[in-house]
């Protein structure tokens, strides 16, 4: 375990991270599949592109799909391209994206900071293990991305405040791949902290006072008007970025894609935002779980007190600028996930390590209790001894992890008694916590979530030359995992009786709530699926499935 001045001092805090990450991505890639609905509908999105041969237009079984932009599918592409097509290369961009952005976070804090060494490496250990940021940096999803593209705009502004130019190039540049990778979003996550930099870089300062890390001072109001044009001007650029892509896309995908991408991706979107309600204050009780271990730190929140009594320096003014303003425009905003919060995390990350810089604090006793209860949770799970996991999960999980986590978690709470880093102490526990969670999970959840029997089977009744049908919403998840070459037959509601009776000698897939009415069906493949069954039957039986189902 890293000491206080070894551990977090610049270049070695930062190995520390990348190396926290490499052993959860190691763990995740071992211990869980691709995950139905999402990881398994974007890795077979790319993969019909990959089929297709079109890198312009993404397509979910058969159709142009215009709910994600295609950065991300490029991304998996270009790894078969130099690999051949396989399974784990794309649930490796993510962690490298996640490295990327540890690196950023680094970065910053040095340019926030120049004169405290240790920021950095605090910042990074702190973002490497924060347990949403965790999470999504060993999924197939594009959150941990686009907070790459964040940190990178977030350079561009400080070279940009700095009086280079190029800053608001590098700003452009940003907010285009943002574009590219999860939809106008990025102007939400990015451009506030730059529209605020009148309150973190004050202006007018009188001759020879001392400026914020570094930044050339802002003599009068025309530098201000300048600075909004070069904001507005960036826009531009990022606009332009996408376009590059969405203008030929547009014309290769149809009038119906077109409208989507160009309206559905903006006005639309936000107006489905506000159809899910989730109340304003939704996030505030799930913080201490997302930002676990250092939200129920009391050193993280002693330091941060200490700060607010010290007066805010440029650099923390700049974090609460730009994690402030988006945490409460996405409160306000109906549709609420919790990965939506991943791109301010390293805003958190770096305003955490500038309040922690100075202080000495190892005692880690709350989350390492609460690490503790984890493992005593999981190890009476594992012994059956919790009725309501006992009933939703295939297999008993094993009991060791839930051993080990008990053991890491007094390991390190013993060490921060002794007077090793907080830090470095806290950010091996989320990881371990989280580390120990999967492999536990691994035995018990993954039946219930692993589709690759049931695509090889579906597969296989394809190449016979039989259509195979869906009952209900398809989200493309057996495209992939069975290399299908053919779309399926998505059927609902209405739809499915007729197309049964017209299709006698086919097959479809039937999705049963209770995984025990599975036992008497005679069917081509059945598993169980999402706490529920499902089964590849011949036409003649789903008619007879649903038909029950109904009564």
């Amino acid at each position: 375990m890293p000491s206080q001045k070894s551990g977090e001092n610049g270049r070695g805090a930062l190995i520390a991270s990348l190396a926290l990450l490499v052993l959860l991505a190691a763990v995740s890639l071992a211990t869980r599949p691709y995950v139905p609905i999402d990881e398994t509908r974007y890795v077979s999105v790319a993969w019909e592109m990959w089929l297709r041969g079109d890198f312009l237009v993404p397509f979910k079984n058969g159709m142009p799909y215009s709910h994600k932009p295609p950065f991300m599918f490029w991304a998996f592409q270009a790894g078969w391209a130099l690999f051949g097509v396989n399974e784990w290369w794309p649930r490796l961009v993510s962690p490298l994206f996640s490295a990327g952005g540890l690196w950023l976070t680094w970065l910053l804090a040095r340019r926030l900071w120049p004169a405290q060494s240790g920021v950095g490496g605090r910042a990074a250990l702190i973002l490497a293990g924060t347990l949403l940021w965790i999470v999504f940096s060993t999924a197939a999803m594009f959150d941990v991305i686009l907070a790459f593209w964040v940190l990178a705009g977030m350079h561009g502004v400080l070279s940009a405040a700095e009086g280079r130019r190029r800053g608001f190039v590098l700003v452009g540049m940003a907010i285009g791949f943002g574009v590219l990778t999860k939809g106008p979003v990025i102007l939400l996550d990015l451009l506030p902290a730059a529209a605020l930099a009148p309150w973190w870089r004050p202006g007018l300062p009188h001759e020879g006072t001392p400026t914020f890390y570094g930044l050339k001072p802002v003599k009068d109001r025309m530098n201000w008007m300048r600075w909004y044009g070069g904001l507005a001007l960036a826009v531009l650029l990022g606009a332009a970025v996408a376009l590059v892509w969405a203008l030929p896309a547009g014309l290769a995908g149809g009038e119906a894609y077109r409208n989507a991408i160009f309206w559905g991706q903006t006005a639309d979107r936000m107006v489905d935002s506000f159809a899910h309600r989730r109340p304003l204050w939704w996030y505030l009780p799930l913080l201490p779980l997302i930002l676990f271990p250092w939200f129920v730190w009391p050193g993280l929140w002693r330091a941060l007190a200490r700060l607010r009594r010290a007066g805010l320096d440029g650099g923390s003014r700049f974090c609460l600028a730009w994690m402030l303003p988006v945490f409460v425009a996405f409160s306000f905003v109906s549709g609420k996930q919790p990965h939506y919060l991943v791109p301010l995390f390293p805003a958190f990350a770096l305003l955490a390590a500038r309040a922690l810089s100075g202080q000495a604090f190892t005692r880690i006793g709350v989350p390492a209790s609460l690490a503790i209860a984890l493992g005593v949770w999981l190890v009476l799970a594992g012994s059956g001894q919790i009725a309501s996991v006992h009933r939703q999960v295939a297999v008993l999980p094993p009991v060791w992890p839930g051993v080990l986590l008990i053991l890491i978690a007094g390991a390190l709470w013993f060490a921060g008694r002794r007077g090793i880093s907080g830090v470095a102490t806290l950010a091996l526990l989320g990881v371990s916590a989280l580390a120990c969670l999967q492999l536990a999970a691994s035995r018990s959840i993954e039946p219930l979530y692993d589709v690759r029997p049931l695509a090889g089977a579906i597969r296989q009744v394809q190449d016979s030359g039989r259509t195979v049908a869906n009952t209900a919403t398809y989200h493309a998840q057996y495209q992939f995992l069975g290399r299908l070459e053919k779309p399926l037959a998505e059927i609902r509601g209405a739809e499915i009786a007729p197309w049964l009776a017209a299709h006698p000698d086919d097959f479809a897939v039937v999705y049963l709530d209770d995984p025990q009415d599975v036992q008497a069906v005679p069917a081509r493949f059945k598993q169980a699926y999402r706490g529920g069954a499902a089964v590849l039957v011949d036409s003649r039986t789903a008619a007879g499935l649903l038909a029950r189902h109904r009564e």
